[in-house]
């Protein structure tokens, strides 16, 4: 298992078991809240899981769903895909982890809308919070895209210029990008930290029959991950400073990518 750890290294095997665990606990904590939901007559759903006063059960729930999640992250963060870069450093393998999260959150939205189309379609019982639960999700899976797109350099990027400059004028423009980039992310905090802090504070609700505090965790939420962006930016700056010309000059054909989509096309 060691000789195919990107990260990890021996810490591989008992991560693995402590997603493997946490899962089987929140899969049992699930079940019982089903069976109380169907059954008993103060059976919990979706509508008190964001209301847990009087309820120890729901926080127990969420601390179980959140360390099953970071567990399963850390432990698939360990392999690299066909067409990423290798992690170089801290937070390039923060922002791994951050994005095998983003992947899993992808198929949770994916999970939520199939319930909810089955649910009005089939039994014509449709539910008042997979919309709200699928945009609270997908505005978390847009934020952390970014801080991916940043960490693997596949951010747009315009070479025409930047191919004619001598090498020490292509780091002067990374500079200034970077110092730019920076600057954006200062300039939103500053300004948005107040407004942050107070729906933060309030936990600012959407207004909807289940009103998840989509406000109150995302405006925080927001400056926190434009933070870990610019972070990245500053990283990938020094990480890439020695590098050759050609590693950033352009991007190559990537035959594996190719591949892919041709066995994808053919089926």
């Amino acid at each position: 298992m060691q000789t195919n750890s990107l990260w990890l290294g021996k810490m591989r095997q008992p991560v693995k078991m402590l997603a493997i665990a946490s899962g089987c606990i929140t899969g049992v904590i699930y079940l019982y809240l089903l069976s109380t939901h169907l059954w008993a007559e103060e059976g919990m759903g979706l509508y008190e899981m964001i209301r847990p006063e009087g309820r120890p059960i729901v926080p127990v729930t969420w601390v179980s769903v959140a360390f099953t999640l970071i567990m399963t992250s850390l432990y698939f963060s360990d392999t690299k895909g066909a067409i990423e870069s290798v992690p170089d450093g801290f937070f390039d393998k923060l922002t791994l982890v951050t994005s095998r999260l983003t992947m899993i959150a992808i198929a949770i939205i994916v999970m939520v809308m199939f319930y909810e189309v089955v649910a009005r379609y089939v039994f014509s019982a449709p539910t008042l919070w997979a919309n709200e639960m699928s945009l609270w999700i997908a505005a978390f899976v847009f934020l952390f895209a970014g801080q991916y797109a940043m960490q693997q350099r596949s951010h747009i990027r315009i070479y025409v210029i930047y191919d004619m400059m001598p090498r020490w004028a292509q780091k002067t423009a990374d500079v200034i990008s970077v110092i730019l980039i920076v600057f954006f992310a200062f300039a939103l905090v500053w300004g948005g930290y107040n407004d942050a802090a107070a729906r933060w504070a309030r936990m600012e609700v959407f207004g909807t029959f289940w009103d998840p505090p989509i406000p109150g965790t995302l405006k925080a939420s927001l400056l926190a991950i434009i933070s870990l962006v610019a972070v990245q930016a500053v990283s990938n700056l020094f990480s890439d400073w020695n590098k050759a010309p050609e590693h950033l000059a352009h991007d190559d054909i990537d035959e594996t990518e190719i591949e892919n989509i041709r066995k994808t096309l053919e089926q």
